[in-house]
């Protein structure tokens, strides 16, 4: 089985040091500080997942989602927040985001979605 690749992005450097230390070991793990240098980074990586804070410095996580779906990409999302009040059902349905979870982050649930949106993608 290929190594699966994951695309995290937070502007939270702890957050993303841990999502590191938490998943390097099964994955091969890119972060991003904010959209803009995600998709200045990745836009040529093929990678099977992107889990992104919904508020990040420039273009929020659904709009950096959205601008990797206009570039082809076809793969699971995940998106997290503080601020679940700023999160609309349709704009998940619309960026075809997998999982919306709420910080703080449950590393734990987090690992069995990240885990559940990779087998689901392999089956298909």
């Amino acid at each position: 089985m290929p190594e699966k690749k994951i695309v995290f992005v937070d502007d939270d450097e702890s957050i993303r040091k841990t999502f590191l230390l938490m998943f390097k070991k099964d994955y091969r793990v890119y972060l991003a500080a904010d959209s803009e240098q995600a998709l200045r980074n990745f836009k040529h990586l093929r990678f099977d997942l992107i889990v992104a804070d919904y508020r990040l410095p420039r273009l929020n996580g659904l709009e950096m989602i959205g601008r990797f779906r206009d570039l082809g990409y076809r793969g699971e999302a995940i998106l997290i927040s503080a601020h679940s009040d700023l999160i609309r059902i349709e704009d998940l349905d619309r960026f075809q985001v997998g999982h919306f979870f709420v910080k703080p982050l449950d590393f734990h649930v987090l690992t069995r979605s990240i885990e559940y949106l990779l087998e689901q993608k392999e089956m298909s």
